[in-house]
């Protein structure tokens, strides 16, 4: 898939004031400071659109771009982030439960995962609850640049063991680094992939 077009639409808190239209929507969430802003800017190759910053859990906010005018890329605040205190991280949870549960649009959710670490109970926690609540989802493990390619197979080795604990299956698994580029051809074939079987269903 060819990028041609990335557009900001709309940030808000309230999944329902997010778009009205019924285009498909590819949302990605991942704890604080995993690299979403930076794997957002990587994958529509346009360096500004996703604010990033050395400061965790700069994103608050529903995000929503449209691409190619054809279906919406969401960036969704990041989860976990113990600087904002409970009433902030409260908050903050709200605006993703609601987005991921209600908002009819969404069509595949992608789960950020720092490569560098050992499995974390906070992102295990998330992706079980996804689980129960039969969210369709993926996972992107980031930053793949940063360890050895022999480290990165031992940690994501583990992620799998830890799932298929509860899982009968691992979902969709990519491998990403925004410095490299690496992984965005896979990401938005798998995206177009979708698209193009939505059409055609």
């Amino acid at each position: 898939m060819e990028i041609k077009s990335a557009t900001f639409v709309i940030s808000n808190s309230d999944v329902r004031k997010c778009p009205g239209d019924s285009r498909p929507e590819y949302a990605f969430i991942g704890r604080s400071n995993v690299g979403k802003s930076s794997l957002i800017n990587m994958l529509t190759n346009r360096k500004g659109l996703a604010l990033t910053s050395s400061t965790p859990g700069k994103t608050q906010l529903i995000n929503h771009f449209l691409i190619n005018d054809q279906w919406y890329l969401v960036d969704l605040p990041g989860y976990g982030h113990a600087q904002r205190g409970k009433k902030g991280r409260e908050k903050i949870r709200e605006i993703i439960e609601d987005y991921v549960l209600e908002r009819l649009q969404l069509t595949s959710l992608f789960v950020l995962l720092d490569c560098r670490h050992e499995p974390q109970a906070i992102d295990l926690e998330f992706i079980s609850w996804l689980g129960e609540n039969e969210v369709p989802f993926s996972i992107i493990f980031t930053k793949t640049d940063k360890i050895s390619g022999s480290k990165l197979i031992e940690n994501v080795d583990k992620y799998k063991a830890k799932l298929l604990e509860t899982w009968e299956e691992i979902p969709p698994v990519f491998f990403s680094s925004s410095e490299r580029k690496r992984g965005r051809d896979e990401i938005l074939t798998y995206i177009d992939n979708i698209n193009t079987s939505l059409k055609e269903g």
